[in-house]
């Protein structure tokens, strides 16, 4: 990735910026929420919901364990149809081959599908350094780039806006790049959406270029497929003359048959929908019907980095569904721009550090920026194991760094002397039974003076127990041994 990011203060520094901002976390906890309960009604009406995620998760062990068999499938297949693949390194090649294609077209302005590759790269400023505008077309997106800010979601990039916020960044910026927003514009969803159709519409009538990603690349017949809910997709996909599609290598599936286990596990995993409103697959190029210039780079970018680390490169299977972000405590409070990354939340956290490395503060401590209390692997929908892999990239930075907290060695040595012996242990339960009376607050611990207070300003803890299971059993089996 480029540097974008490069430069923020590592992610306590920016989550405790984020936690200060009330409407943030307002918006972010009631989008998590809605979004985890629509997931839950609809995955629970599968009951083969946990063979899917098997099926998923060993498609794409397979898929990354013979990637290079598949990526050479794939290129004769998009060949044989009339389509030319590139291939990009990383991001300065990607960014070169696509503003070449542009240039190519003598064209000054292209509309783009949402593609979180594409943010990666930072594809948007190298075509504007190129005097080349790119325009988002996904609804969030839009509101992301008019207000001049970056994504804060995978799925919904603009979770961290309301819909007040949203109808005065309308109504500001509309008007400086295309169709302005109605004068009476309200902040009903409804009404939102038509002016975003407006503004959008003169633009899909417009374009000569496209720009996309893809979340599904099929090795057999060299389709590439883009689901989405706003029917913008389908328009960027079919109505300009030719289409760039930057697709990471690891998106790719060997066969058609595939896509039956990934078009179930995707929808119910991200929107909590059956299925996605709008599926697009294309292959190639038709006479007379769509573009009739296809291009695809397929990006590299640090993928290969993580695929040779055997424990890290499961984060390849990821298919961005961002069901891990809706029930990750730590995200839920922070928002994404706290990571430093296009991908934010679990999965940025154990992705990042391995496309980017751990040079960066911020990218040192994406690994820390957990909990581990596992409710993302839970809900991966190809079983990626997130608590294990921010535990190996823990190490992989304490290694590379020689990274050590004295605070932390500190209180870890005082854990490791107490629990080392039973009596201690014993003394050190009395003591927490004791502290209740001082710090417990309704069953909760509540503030606590600084520096302390560094947790229970954020959170509610419960305070310790009345009574220990040492003591009551000792009490209860008249002080057998265990």
């Amino acid at each position: 990735m480029t540097g974008t990011y490069l430069g923020m203060p590592a992610f306590p520094q920016a989550a405790k910026r984020e936690l200060a901002n009330s409407q943030l976390r307002h918006n972010l906890a009631n989008a998590t929420s809605t979004i985890r309960q629509k997931r839950a009604s609809v995955v629970g009406e599968l009951d083969d919901w946990a063979q899917l995620r098997e099926a998923g998760a060993a498609i794409k062990t397979h898929t990354l364990s013979n990637l290079d068999n598949y990526l050479e499938q794939f290129e004769a297949a998009v060949t044989a149809v009339g389509g030319t693949v590139h291939w990009a390194r990383d991001a300065t090649e990607a960014n070169r081959i696509v503003v070449d294609l542009v240039r190519a077209t003598g064209e000054r302005e292209v509309v783009k599908v949402k593609s979180m590759a594409t943010q990666e790269i930072e594809l948007n400023e190298a075509l504007a350094d190129a005097g080349i505008d790119a325009w988002e077309t996904d609804l969030a997106e839009l509101i992301v780039q008019l207000g001049h800010d970056t994504p804060s979601h995978i799925l919904v990039p603009a979770i961290h806006r309301n819909r007040a916020e949203i109808r005065e960044i309308f109504q500001r910026e509309m008007g400086k790049v295309g169709a302005p927003a109605p004068a009476d514009l309200t902040d009903e969803p409804a009404r939102l959406a038509e002016a975003a159709r407006r503004h959008l519409r003169e633009k899909f009538l417009r374009a000569k270029v496209a720009v996309s990603g893809a979340n599904f690349a099929v090795a057999e017949t060299g389709t590439l497929v883009v689901v989405e809910s706003e029917g913008n997709g389908r328009m960027c996909l079919t109505l300009p003359e030719t289409l760039i599609s930057v697709v990471g290598i690891e998106k790719l599936v060997p066969r058609w048959q595939d896509l039956e286990v990934f078009l179930q596990l995707l929808p119910r995993s991200s929107t909590g929908e059956r299925m996605n409103p709008y599926t697009s697959t294309w292959t190639g190029v038709t006479a007379g019907d769509g573009p009739q210039s296809f291009h695809v780079v397929l990006l590299d970018n640090g993928r290969t980095n993580a695929l040779a680390d055997e424990v890290g490169r499961q984060a390849l299977r990821c298919i961005r569904c961002s069901a891990c972000l809706n029930v990750c405590p730590v995200y839920e409070r922070t928002g994404g721009h706290a990571y430093g990354s296009v991908y934010p939340g679990p999965i940025g956290a154990v992705l990042t550090p391995q496309l980017r490395g751990t040079v960066s503060e911020v990218d040192k401590s994406l690994p820390y920026a957990s909990s581990l209390c596992g409710a993302c692997y839970d809900v991966c929908p190809v079983a990626i194991d997130i608590p294990d892999l921010l535990v190996h990239l823990r190490t992989r930075v304490v290694e590379e760094h020689n990274w050590r907290s004295k605070p932390m060695d500190a209180l870890m040595g005082l854990a490791s002397w107490v629990f080392g012996d039973s009596k201690r242990l014993a003394a050190a339960e009395k003591v927490a039974a004791l502290s209740r009376r001082v710090i417990g607050r309704k069953g909760t611990i509540g503030r606590l003076p600084p520096p302390l207070s560094r947790w229970t300003d954020a959170r509610d803890a419960p305070a310790p127990a009345e009574e220990s299971f040492r003591s009551w059993w000792e009490r209860n089996r008249g002080g057998e041994s265990r």
